[in-house]
């Protein structure tokens, strides 16, 4: 569909190195990942990191997990989401960034949780044997691995500071269940903490806004959209309001 409606270049790179190759050789293209939201955060991570999120649109047609790209506004059909590629619009979108470059582009979590599987089958190209396998090997190697779940200890409730903009949400003296980080509209990111529940009373949730976040504790881990990182005693947070485009569907 892609192809009836565009000039295109089709790659099918073999593993990360050679899908950085392939974007960092993009030109004037237009880059479209073909591929679920691991790759959809690296080419993000790539752009980012080579600064040139300011100048690339990127778009997407998800074949597999794609749970991130949907809730970005994404469609979640192939055959949709090429349409939305070729008839849609740039919106531009605020990022994470934390002080080890690292991105967010969906919610960031403490402690990490196993994200629910997606229920329906991945979708993968009709037509040729050899194509179905270029496709399916696509999936699984556009972007690293990420640390196993399965290997990351249970979470469990942690002593936590979290700071939004310099000032303290929670301290270490208060155990907390979770906290969840997420970017929204206008440089400002949703920050939301769970108290360790006491004997007899369900505490509400500590709500905050704000540009920056910072985390402190001993040895936490954090999930990123799809990759879980750590452990690491302190990460910082920043927002960088519209710092990179998504093309998604006509609004109405």
């Amino acid at each position: 569909m892609l192809s009836a409606g565009a000039t295109t270049k089709v790659c099918l790179p073999e593993g990360p190195e050679e899908f950085a190759r392939a974007l960092g050789r993009r030109g004037s293209r237009r880059p479209v990942v073909i591929g679920d939201d691991r790759a959809l955060v690296r080419a993000v991570t790539l752009l980012h990191r080579h600064r040139e999120l300011t100048g690339c649109a990127l778009a997407v047609v998800p074949v597999g997990e794609a749970a991130l790209a949907e809730s970005l506004g994404v469609p979640a059909g192939p055959v949709a989401a090429a349409r939305a590629v070729l008839e849609g619009v740039e919106r531009r979108l605020d990022l994470l960034v934390d002080d080890s470059d690292g991105v967010v582009l969906g919610t960031l979590g403490i402690p990490p949780v196993r994200a629910a599987a997606a229920a329906r089958p991945a979708a993968v190209p009709e037509g040729h044997p050899w194509l179905r396998t270029r496709y399916r090997s696509l999936v699984r190697t556009l972007a690293p691995r990420p640390t196993r779940l399965d290997a990351v200890p249970a979470p469990g409730p942690a002593r936590l500071r979290v700071e939004v903009d310099g000032e303290t949400v929670v301290d270490l003296d208060q155990p907390v269940e979770a906290v969840s980080v997420t970017a929204g509209d206008g440089g400002t990111a949703a920050v939301e903490v769970r108290p360790l529940p006491g004997p007899g009373a369900e505490p509400s949730p500590l709500l905050a806004a704000g540009r920056t976040v910072t985390v402190v504790g001993a040895d936490f881990r954090y999930r990123a959209d799809a990759v879980v990182s750590g452990p690491v005693r302190r990460r910082t947070w920043t927002v960088r309001e519209g710092a990179w485009g998504l093309t998604l569907p006509v609004p109405g």
